[in-house]
């Protein structure tokens, strides 16, 4: 069998599935609606390809040759987790300084980017009114992040 090698620097045969070093992990409050839970989790991921580019893959395209954007080149694991989940996901995310996104409750109200910016610049790291974290890093890390949390059903 040939050798292969994935984007984290993992190696194995070709038949053997890719592991990551890395994960992405999503953790939100299990309070939310199930369409704010997929609003915010897509805006959530959003920010971790623009500022961590090693976790997009490359771009797809089908036997037509019509061309697709690129996506993550590893899987999303979503969590959910109470107010107080989020809370201390939240302050172990900071200590850890791992890239991160948040999402607080008042983005539900705004309307575009620049209120939505404001809107979390208006508030304390320790008030904000947290409903979703993103987090990317070493596996390990991450665990320990949202740890307490439970996967999405």
């Amino acid at each position: 069998m040939s050798e292969t090698s994935d984007m984290s620097g993992t190696s194995g045969t070709s038949t053997e599935p890719i592991r990551f070093d890395t994960k992405i992990a999503v953790l939100l409050r299990e309070d939310l609606e199930p369409w704010q839970r997929l609003n915010v989790t897509a805006f959530l991921v959003s920010g971790l390809g623009t500022e961590v580019p090693e976790v997009i893959g490359e771009p797809y395209e089908d036997a037509d040759g019509v061309g697709y954007l690129p996506m993550f080149r590893q899987p999303v694991l979503v969590f959910e987790g109470t107010k107080e989940t989020l809370t201390a996901a939240h302050a172990r995310v900071l200590s850890r300084a791992l890239p991160r996104a948040v999402f607080t409750s008042d983005l539900f109200g705004t309307g575009n980017d620049r209120d939505n910016r404001a809107a979390v610049r208006a508030v304390g790291t320790g008030e904000l009114d947290l409903v979703g974290v993103a987090v990317y890093g070493p596996r390990n890390a991450v665990d320990k992040v949202v740890k307490g949390a439970r996967m999405h059903p």
